[in-house]
C-alpha cells in the first residue's frame, strides 16, 4: 500500500519557477537557453498580433500553467501557446488549443524523445488540437502534430512559412524568424 501524496493544483502555486504534476509529482522545469528563449518569444508575440488583430483568442508565453485532469498530468507549461478560455488570475482552466514545445540542449536523446512523445499525446487527450515540437538544431525546425494525426506531423523548415491550423486560423510566421541572426 503506498503512502505517497499527489501533488495538487493548490501545491502547484506555492512552486517558484516553471514546474508540471505530472504522474503525481511536481517536475520542475529547467530555465531555457537564449536561442530557445527567443524563439518562444517570437511565436508568442506573433500570436499576440494575430489575438488583437481577429479577437480571437490569446497569446501566452512561457512559465503559465494550464491546469487539466488526466490520470497521469494535472498541468501543462508550455513555452508559447494560443488559448480560447476565460483568463482570471488562477491558473488557466483546460488546454491550449495550439501549444509550443521549444527543444532546449537537454531535449535530444532516446529518452527526451520518448518523454516528449508522451507530453504531445497528453495535450492531445487534454484537448490540445495543434503541437509544435520547435527543434532549432534541425533542418525540420517546425514539427507541427495534429491531433486527428499525431503520428505525422507536417514539417516546416527555414525559408518557409509556418501554421496552426485548424487551430488558430489565420495565423501564420516565417521559420526564419524564430532564428537570432
Amino acid at each position: 500500500m503506498s503512502t505517497k501524496v499527489e501533488a495538487t493544483i493548490e501545491d502547484l502555486y506555492q512552486v517558484e519557477g516553471k514546474a508540471e504534476i505530472v504522474d503525481g509529482e511536481i517536475v520542475l522545469m529547467s530555465p531555457t537557453g537564449g536561442a530557445p528563449n527567443y524563439a518562444a518569444m517570437e511565436i508568442t508575440f506573433s500570436l499576440r498580433q494575430h489575438a488583437k488583430r481577429t479577437k480571437s483568442g490569446r497569446a501566452v508565453g512561457d512559465n503559465a500553467a494550464f491546469t487539466i485532469d488526466l490520470p497521469n498530468r494535472k498541468s501543462f507549461s508550455p513555452d508559447a501557446a494560443f488559448y480560447v478560455g476565460p483568463i482570471t488570475m488562477k491558473f488557466f482552466q483546460g488546454a491550449p488549443i495550439f501549444a509550443v514545445e521549444v527543444r532546449s540542449a537537454n531535449d535530444y536523446g532516446p529518452k527526451a524523445e520518448q518523454k516528449m512523445a508522451h507530453k504531445r499525446a497528453d495535450y492531445f487527450a487534454a484537448g490540445t488540437h495543434i503541437v509544435w515540437d520547435v527543434d532549432l538544431l534541425s533542418p525540420d525546425v517546425v514539427r507541427s502534430y495534429h491531433a486527428g494525426d499525431p503520428e505525422r506531423p507536417q514539417i516546416f523548415r527555414r525559408g518557409e512559412v509556418a501554421s496552426a491550423e485548424p487551430a488558430v486560423p489565420g495565423w501564420s510566421m516565417l521559420v526564419d524568424d524564430l532564428f537570432v541572426e
